[in-house]
């Protein structure tokens, strides 16, 4: 089993910043690939961004690419979404997922997932 736990939400104008951690816990040994969901009110949980576990190659939606990053730090077992730019449309409650079953960038692959955490960017 893993354990996520993320941290990093809140408030913030359009145009500004903040990043997200996820802390993962247990059998991290096991990951392939660790990801960053998101899902607005009345509208279907989708990636933001992915991570390979080992190798680090990324994947980014497109409605985030050159704002958001992903990165890891694998000897804390956590991963990172740093956002800029940051849009009134990027408001959502952002998911921390695994997998330990496939290096994959699809949701229905991801086995674990946190509690999530509310990202609001007021206008």
């Amino acid at each position: 089993q893993v354990q996520l736990v993320e941290s990093g939400g809140g408030l913030v104008q359009a145009g500004g910043s903040l990043r997200l951690s996820c802390a993962a816990s247990g059998r991290t040994f096991s990951l392939y690939v660790m990801g960053w969901f998101r899902q607005a009110p009345g509208k279907e949980r989708e990636i933001v961004a992915g991570i390979d576990w080992s190798g680090g190659r990324t994947y980014y939606a497109d409605s985030v690419k050159g704002r958001f990053t992903i990165s890891r730090d694998i000897a804390k077992n956590t991963v990172y979404l740093e956002m800029n730019s940051l849009k009134p449309e990027d408001t959502a409650v952002y998911y921390c997922a695994a997998s330990s079953r496939v290096l994959s960038f699809i949701k229905r692959d991801y086995n674990y997932w946190g509690q999530g955490t509310q990202v609001t960017v007021s206008s």
